[in-house]
């Protein structure tokens, strides 16, 4: 099973918010704040591929009426949606920091792999705080992704995803908290796995819950510096609405 690209775009925001933690006390010059995400209203980017939906963004919570679900935004977050796309369909190998030890290893790239029009795509990306501004606690956020099954091939099950997954997140310095397990919300079953990795005296929490739908692997990733504070962000995804 290889690795997809939407592996890239979960590497990207995990590499932003920890270099938010990390920039603690150096010098940069201070970030301009786009629009919080809660006085946002827009429609995202036409679907990339068919039978993807790029959803919509009111009043502070996505929706995606073909994905079946809705997620909260907590107030004052900034949106990198369209940024994290840009990273995720760039084909060459580097972003502002370099490409991660992962993406140097990636057989997409070592075939010179390119977009098309079945490619993964960046559903939404928020933060906290914007990715480049530094801060003294974990920036937290929220990555929903969505990528054609095809791309692993073999994959049947949600729980399978965590295979090439937990790879990456082992690459990156996480720790694995527990065996992926399913878990309900609302009306649908997803399948869970926690990590965790500690930046120096904090401790940065990584949950992804994965669902297959219409054909694609659908990721659901929060990151935040507690274990109520990750509950808290899943307790904003609901599929009870079925998005909308």
């Amino acid at each position: 099973m290889s690795l997809g690209r939407y592996l890239w775009s979960l590497l990207i925001s995990l590499a932003l918010a920890t270099n938010a933690v990390n920039a603690v006390g150096q010098a940069k010059s201070p970030a301009t704040s786009p629009p919080a995400a809660s006085s946002q209203v827009k429609k995202a980017e036409p679907p990339v591929g068919a039978g993807i939906d790029p959803g919509s963004l009111a009043n502070g919570v996505y929706r995606n009426k073909t994905l079946g679900f809705t997620c909260k935004i907590p107030e004052g977050w900034v949106l990198r949606t369209e940024e994290m796309s840009a990273r995720d369909e760039d084909s060459t190998p580097g972003v502002k920091n370099g490409p991660s030890t992962a993406e140097k290893h990636s057989p997409q790239r070592a075939q010179g792999d390119t977009e098309n029009s079945n490619s993964g795509r960046v559903l939404l990306a928020a933060f906290s705080r914007p990715p480049e501004a530094h801060g003294e606690e974990v920036n937290a956020s929220i990555v929903i992704a969505a990528e054609p099954v095809a791309t692993y091939p073999g994959l049947k099950e949600a729980a399978q995803y965590f295979g090439p997954l937990t790879e990456v997140a082992k690459a990156q310095g996480f720790t694995v908290d527990e065996e992926p397990y399913e878990i309900a919300i609302g009306t649908k079953v997803l399948v869970r796995g926690d990590f965790h990795r500690d930046v120096g005296t904090r401790v940065m929490r990584q949950s992804t819950l994965v669902m297959l739908a219409r054909g694609y692997a659908v990721s659901f990733t929060v990151i935040a510096g507690t274990e109520d504070d990750v509950e808290e962000l899943i307790d904003g995804l609901d599929f009870a609405t079925n998005g909308k």
